[in-house]
């Protein structure tokens, strides 16, 4: 370590003298009439620990007095403000901007090394003009990057400048009142991270709080990725106005490559196309929220291949859709149609399929095989019968009312009345009534016949001609009513 001032003079010469610090802009304060204390060889510098000359003022009414912390030799390597330790060019932390231009300064930690450093580092600064940045800065410090444009500082923050929180007040112990050169404010949590700021974390660029807090809001901002389509060199610029036409764009985006086309829409909207990637990357890259021609900031996008988007659709290669989940209340979505009906709009009988039978006449074919056998069906179909008949007519038979048998009533009984209002059994379509059965049908006992007491035709009560006055001479034995003429 070196030593101090009242030590040992034997390394005295290494010692700094200096006639002006160097500041940043908010540092200085508003006032151009700044009034400086100089302290030759005043204290040590907090980083290679070597006497310097310190420098102290006031930046304006109300502020609290600032002075120089490092040496102007550490200040001139890391291209930094003597007080804040911030980039003189962006005002940002060193950790951001060394992110930003992609460097790493491997600048050593130790006693002896450090002195070893800063002894090459003072000989090239000596050799060069003195303005210019030397180490691993030297030709990268002026690179643009978009990441600095975005979090640079355009304008003075001399709210940095303000006198520190009263301990006293915030204990309830301050009796200056107005003349009290510090300020009566609530402190700030003190778990915030930017409460725990160290020197030697922001000059090396190291745990910086307000280095990690700019990277963050940076990796928050909306960002230009380039599609994943290589084809595609097309640029999407919006916001035109009536003011920005095709030559104003032609004479901004020449500068990046050769232009193919470039069209303008009603919309107020334009597609300039490049004819290669890596000048329409380029472009994106430099005019994405920063684009302002005419007095009008344009937006820009990456265009659409239309082509390459059509044949994706085509192929069924789209992005895939979002599963959309139900909506509560309503119906399932219908089964999709047999293959053999998607095509058939109009109803219309395929090969090797029956024509659909109309409602309500018997089927072309046997609807069920011998009993005990399989069902007889066209081949190739479902059983029960051909393809396009009604499901009723294939299922089971209807069940019957409670108490009436299945199939035709035994010899000799006859059924019951139907309950009222209620119409009476009617034959199926295409069969003749039971009196004209009766009068195809041989007679009882003939040959031939069916055997005596089968088949006779049963009526409902409501259906007896006698009781409707028909037949005056039923056949058989008539037994008359008192009263009443038979």
């Amino acid at each position: 370590m070196a030593t101090s001032k009242g030590a040992n003079t034997y390394n005295r010469q290494n010692w700094e003298d200096a006639e002006f610090p160097i500041l940043c802009q908010t540092c200085l304060g508003d006032n151009p009439y700044i009034r400086m204390m100089k302290e030759k060889y005043g204290k040590e510098c907090k980083i290679c620990a070597r006497p310097f000359t310190v420098f102290k003022w006031c930046p304006g009414a109300r502020m609290r007095f600032k002075k120089t912390e490092v040496c102007q030799t550490c200040s001139k390597m890391k291209n930094v403000c003597q007080t804040c330790l911030l980039d003189l060019e962006y005002g940002l932390p060193v950790q951001v901007r060394d992110a930003a231009l992609k460097l790493q300064d491997n600048m050593p930690k130790s006693d002896v090394n450090k002195e070893y450093y800063t002894q090459n580092m003072e000989r090239e600064i000596a050799n060069s003009d003195g303005i210019s940045p030397v180490g691993a800065l030297a030709g990268k410090a002026q690179t643009p990057s978009d990441m600095l444009l975005k979090l640079a500082r355009t304008t003075p923050y001399y709210k940095r400048n303000r006198p520190h929180i009263c301990s006293f007040w915030v204990k309830g112990e301050c009796r200056r009142g107005q003349e009290c050169p510090y300020r009566h404010e609530k402190p700030t949590d003190p778990d915030d991270p930017l409460a725990d700021q160290n020197i030697k974390d922001r000059f090396y660029g190291m745990n910086d709080p307000v280095a990690d807090k700019l990277l963050s809001r940076y990796s928050s901002m909306p960002k230009l990725e380039p599609p994943e389509d290589k084809t595609v060199t097309t640029l999407y610029v919006g916001n035109l106005g009536d003011k920005v036409g095709e030559t104003e764009l032609r004479d901004y985006f020449y500068q990046f490559g050769e232009i193919r086309s470039v069209n303008v829409a009603k919309q107020q909207c334009a597609f300039v196309q490049f004819t290669n990637r890596a000048s329409a990357e380029a472009a994106a890259e430099k005019a994405f929220n920063k684009l302002i021609l005419c007095g009008r900031r344009l937006n820009i996008k990456w265009g659409r291949s239309q082509g390459q988007q059509t044949l994706a659709v085509k192929k069924g290669e789209g992005p895939p859709q979002p599963a959309l989940e139900p909506v509560p209340g309503l119906p399932q979505a219908l089964p999709m149609p047999p293959e053999e009906l998607t095509n058939n709009y109009f109803n219309l009988a395929g090969p090797g399929v029956p024509p659909p039978q109309p409602f309500g006449l018997p089927p072309r074919g046997p609807m069920r095989g011998p009993p005990g056998g399989p069902p007889n069906g066209p081949p190739g179909g479902p059983p029960g019968g051909p393809r396009g008949f009604p499901p009723m007519m294939r299922g089971p038979p209807p069940p019957m009312p409670f108490g009436m048998p299945r199939g035709p009533p035994p010899p000799g009984m006859r059924m019951p009345p139907p309950p009222p209002g209620v119409l009476p059994m009617r034959p199926p379509p295409g069969m003749p009534p039971p009196q004209q059965q009766q009068q195809q049908q041989p007679p009882h006992g003939g040959p031939g016949g069916p055997p005596p007491g089968h088949g006779r035709a049963v009526h409902y009560p409501s259906q007896d001609p006698t009781r409707m006055g028909a037949m005056k001479n039923p056949p058989g034995p008539n037994k008359s009513k008192p009263g009443r003429e038979t």
